[in-house]
């Protein structure tokens, strides 16, 4: 359904349920993944690098890219890309990223008003001196949590209730209930206690107080995204796909969500000895390394026509491809002297927010221009 100028109607996806990623454009795998890494590559190496040093990149752009993953979500399954897909192709792509970049930047300043105090210079400097507090690290529990917020949402809860709404204020109401969630989360489950007293004094940060330390609280957030990006992004739903009656579905969805991420968190503790950075570290490359191999590469070359147990072979490129990311960004933080945070916390924040961002923004908001020029949106 086409609206007038050619361009796709996003109301005509809250006729159907399911997460509506982005239709397959027309193409033969690997050629479209490979052409598309021009773009991705690039991407990530310029968002590592923006400011120079990688350090302080990461201290700057960290949060506002974690707090940019909630407006992707909306412009891309909610609002099929509009305004953007009002505009041709070369156009579309650089308004919906300049939207995206605004409400991170509002939305960072949320984070900070509730973390601390707005304080402009402690965005937008790696180093803002004494009496500016800095939005990393202790903003990008929020960011994370309106992002998971919006996915659950969205992808596991199929849009619902909220698709009823339309696509525009459905997209609205999506991104404002998982703001408010994550704010409400936040003060009433998290805690500074691990901080020290005189840094959470000088950065004039606020303790919620809560029972689950902050680092935990996003370690967790993490692992449950795996299982949201595992079983509706690389599985495409399957098996509850197979389920006819709605309130079965989604049922079983939501427990298979929260169960997957009970028993396998509770593993990486283990098996970790509660290291969250490297439960980070590992969560973030599966989550990235899901969103190449199904988005990018439309799950090539394990991807065979037709659903069910086939849908599976996704699975161990995904794992193959997590493990490469892995060790190739360890390698690389490992040959840098951090300071505020580890090679492993690195890692994680590498690849969700520069390389799985990227995929993101080049599959599902710019529709793979250019690599892909369509006439249709």
């Amino acid at each position: 359904m086409t609206r007038a100028g050619g361009s796709e109607d996003p109301g005509a996806a809250q006729r159907h349920p399911g997460p509506h990623l982005p239709a397959q454009p027309s193409g033969s795998q690997p050629t479209l993944g490979l052409a598309g890494l021009t773009f991705v590559v690039p991407f990530f190496f310029l968002l590592a690098n923006a400011l120079g040093a990688v350090e302080a990149t990461l201290l700057v752009l960290g949060p506002l890219t974690t707090f940019a993953l909630p407006m992707i979500a909306t412009v891309a399954f909610w609002w099929q890309d509009w305004p953007g897909s009002r505009l041709r192709p070369d156009w579309s792509g650089i308004t919906d990223t300049v939207l995206i970049g605004v409400g991170a930047v509002l939305a960072t300043i949320l984070g900070q008003a509730v973390t601390s105090r707005v304080d402009l210079r402690g965005i937008f400097y790696p180093d803002p001196g004494p009496g500016h507090p800095p939005t990393f690290p202790v903003t990008l529990a929020l960011g994370a949590a309106a992002f998971t917020i919006i996915l659950h949402l969205t992808l596991v809860c199929e849009g619902w209730p909220i698709r009823r709404l339309g696509w525009f204020r459905g997209g609205v109401v999506a991104l404002v209930v998982s703001l408010v969630i994550a704010v409400v989360a936040y003060l009433l489950l998290v805690n500074l206690d691990d901080v020290p007293a005189a840094v959470r004094h000088a950065q004039r940060l606020r303790n919620p107080g809560g029972p689950v330390p902050v680092a935990a609280y996003s370690a967790v957030l993490l692992v449950l995204g795996v299982w949201q990006v595992l079983l509706f992004v690389a599985l495409r739903g399957w098996p509850f796909t197979r389920m006819r009656r709605p309130g079965l579905r989604l049922a079983a969805r939501n427990a298979a969500v929260v169960i997957g991420t009970a028993v396998s968190f509770a593993l990486l503790w283990w098996a970790t000895g509660g290291d969250v950075d490297l439960i980070n570290a590992i969560a973030g490359t599966v989550i990235a390394a899901a969103l190449l191999v199904s988005m990018l590469f439309d799950g090539w070359p394990a991807a065979r026509p037709g659903t069910g147990v086939r849908q599976l072979t996704v699975l161990p490129v995904v794992a193959l491809v997590a493990a490469a990311l892995y060790l190739a960004l360890s390698a690389y933080a490992r040959g840098i002297d951090w300071t505020r945070t580890t090679a492993d916390g690195w890692v994680a924040l590498a690849a969700l927010n520069y390389l799985a961002l990227g995929v993101v923004v080049h599959v599902a908001v710019w529709r793979r221009w250019p690599v892909v020029v369509t006439t249709s949106r």
